[in-house]
């Protein structure tokens, strides 16, 4: 009895940490682009930060949100590092980096594009 239970003990092990590993996962990854480095979303589109946004704290919302959708993160996310998670005015989280609110642009259409940079003199490409 006990040789079969082992194998049952150390599967489930290992369901267990591949879990926690899957919640500590960075919510971004990094990938080239023309403008250098930059931090992009599971699909590719690169992601952008907003220079009027304060520590912590998005300042786009309404309209400005949805021409920059927001990283989002899941309401009970927990971040490390150079990640964090910061509180929406509407309540709902978003993913930060380096302090930061992390955004994508809703004209960028395909991975790697970078049109949003610059855009206003306000919004750049995130980078590492």
């Amino acid at each position: 009895m006990r040789q079969i239970l082992r194998p049952a003990i150390l599967a489930a092990a290992l369901v267990a940490a591949s879990v926690a590993v899957a919640q500590t996962a960075a919510p971004a990854k990094v990938a080239d682009t023309s403008k250098g480095k930059a931090l992009v979303d599971a699909k590719g589109m690169t992601l952008y930060t907003f220079d009027r946004d304060t520590a912590g704290k998005s300042a786009c919302n309404g309209q400005c949100a949805q021409n920059w959708p927001p990283l989002m993160a899941a309401a009970n996310a927990s971040a490390s590092g150079d990640w964090s998670v910061v509180t929406r005015d509407d309540g709902f989280k978003q993913w930060a980096y380096k302090g930061k609110p992390l955004y994508l642009w809703v004209k960028d259409t395909k991975p790697g594009e970078v049109t949003g940079d610059g855009v206003n003199n306000v919004w750049r490409v995130a980078m590492p």
